[in-house]
């Protein structure tokens, strides 16, 4: 992948760019394979499921810099100066192609960029999220409703120049602080979710909620892990930091007529977003998934308590997919003593896939499937399959 920024020294976000495609693989997979070593290593390897190394990210976080008149669409130098990005070959071409209407709304609606250094002005990220069939969700990120009105105002003509724009919201954003949004989101369209079509599950992404970046490949990710569960079939699956759902929603079996051994197989998801949950349960009703369950709860918590009551059990497969910072002590030890047969564990990080690993002597690993979730990157996904011995 070429890129003039990269070239130019105004973006060096791939750290990886200047290596040939195979050869970043290739790397990544010798990194995992030492990392989990001989006291981890799996019966299989499966081969790592790649992508197009360039226009692959479904969803763009471009930083509001420069003036209203002038407004740049990317990331800020280190001066604290916005740098405009909208040609970043990572993104889409659909996301490529608004990202000019985009800045020039900005001006439109008199939205003035937010000045890091001098800690004053109003808009400070614009993100685009783009679904398998091109519609889009456009988020204004803004520092105070100030500026809501003039945004209101513009939006209809936003709307007609890009009919694929089927939800828009404003997130506040007040305090000066290095996050991406604020927690308080306002939606000013009919349309409040973004159908992300992936396979078995149309998934249903709110505004604040988490996606994979990668569509393609999250599709072979939620594909993959409804393959084991599928040959394992069992009768209860935990999905634990289940997001919108996507591992919780495929391995019930949506939309095929078929069921468990034992009738319908019995899922819960838990994540502690409730917005992610909301998306979640949207897509369950849309699906009929009806006796699919999803709970806003911290994943350690619900484990080590809702199998702890008389006459409660836990269930024979738990999916984890974790934050960076993986599943820690406390739920690795749970996983440990608890009886669960098997575990699907996904991980962004395969520094904490093996220390959690090493906490969990009693399975054994039997597969393992590397993802590139990430190209140019050297950020992969990592998914084994593990069976209590």
């Amino acid at each position: 992948m070429q890129c003039d920024y990269f070239d130019a020294g105004l973006c060096r976000s791939c750290t990886l760019l200047d290596r040939p495609y195979p050869v970043q693989v290739a790397e990544k997979e010798v990194r995992v394979r030492d990392l989990l070593g001989e006291r981890h290593a799996p019966a299989a390897w499966l081969p790592t499921m790649t992508g197009p190394e360039s226009g692959f990210r479904n969803k763009a976080k471009m930083v509001v810099g420069g003036t209203i008149d002038e407004p740049t669409l990317g990331i800020l130098d280190g001066r604290g100066q916005g740098v405009d990005l909208r040609g970043c070959g990572l993104h889409t071409a659909g996301i490529q192609a608004v990202l000019p209407t985009l800045a020039a709304f900005v001006t439109r609606a008199r939205l003035l960029p937010y000045d890091v250094p001098k800690r004053r002005g109003e808009a400070k990220y614009v993100h685009v999220t783009e679904s398998p069939t091109g519609e889009l969700m456009v988020r204004f990120v803004l520092r105070s409703e100030q500026a809501l009105p003039r945004l209101r105002a513009e939006l209809p003509w936003l709307l007609e120049i890009l009919p694929q724009v089927v939800v828009v919201s404003v997130n506040l954003l007040p305090e000066h602080k290095a996050v991406l949004e604020g927690t308080d989101e306002i939606v000013l369209t009919e349309r409040e979710t973004l159908t992300m079509g992936l396979g078995r599950v149309d998934l249903q992404l709110r505004p604040q909620s988490f996606f994979q970046t990668n569509t393609a490949i999250a599709a072979g990710l939620y594909a993959q892990a409804a393959e084991w569960v599928d040959e394992l079939d069992p009768a209860s699956v935990w999905d634990l930091y289940c997001g919108v759902g996507g591992f919780a929603l495929h391995v019930a079996r949506p939309g095929d007529g078929r069921t468990s051994r034992h009738g319908h197989r019995e899922v819960t998801g838990i994540e502690t977003s409730e917005e992610a949950v909301a998306s979640a349960r949207g897509s369950a009703r849309r699906a009929g998934l009806d006796h699919v369950r999803f709970a806003a709860d911290d994943a350690t918590r619900f484990a080590t308590t809702a199998s702890a009551g008389p006459g409660t059990a836990p269930p024979e497969l738990v999916i984890v997919n974790p934050p960076r910072r993986g599943i820690g002590a406390t739920l690795a030890g749970w996983l440990e003593g608890s009886g669960v047969e098997h575990v699907v564990y996904s991980s962004c990080n395969p520094v904490t896939l093996a220390s959690d690993l090493d906490a969990m002597p009693s399975y054994d690993v039997v597969a393992v499937r590397l993802f590139d979730m990430f190209p140019q990157t050297p950020h992969l996904e990592a998914m084994a399959l593990l069976h209590r011995r």
